[in-house]
């Protein structure tokens, strides 16, 4: 491939994107292009994006964390605190 000819791509990129990227793969010695070259390489090499796209959803654990906080927070006989000196009193005792 050191002898293929090159094409210049355009790319739309939030500045302060593209500000922190800049600064990320300059501490690995390379360049957006470089970095984004290794990228486009690496899918064709796969055959998919090489990295897992997820929307983040919380795992079985934090779903069940979080319904129990719900619960507690519903909870009647459950003290609940509006001064943050009463909670931290109460923690300490």
């Amino acid at each position: 491939m050191a002898n293929s000819a090159t094409t210049n791509i355009s790319i739309r990129m939030d500045a302060d994107l593209k500000a922190k990227a800049d600064a990320l793969f300059s501490e690995f010695g390379m360049s957006l292009s470089t970095a984004f070259n290794i990228f486009v390489r690496q899918s064709l090499r796969e055959g998919k994006i090489p990295f897992d796209i997820s929307l983040n959803k919380p795992n079985k654990e934090t779903i069940a964390a979080m319904l129990e906080g719900e619960k507690i927070a519903k909870d009647p006989s459950v003290k609940g605190y509006t001064d943050l000196d009463e909670l931290f009193a109460d923690l300490k005792a």
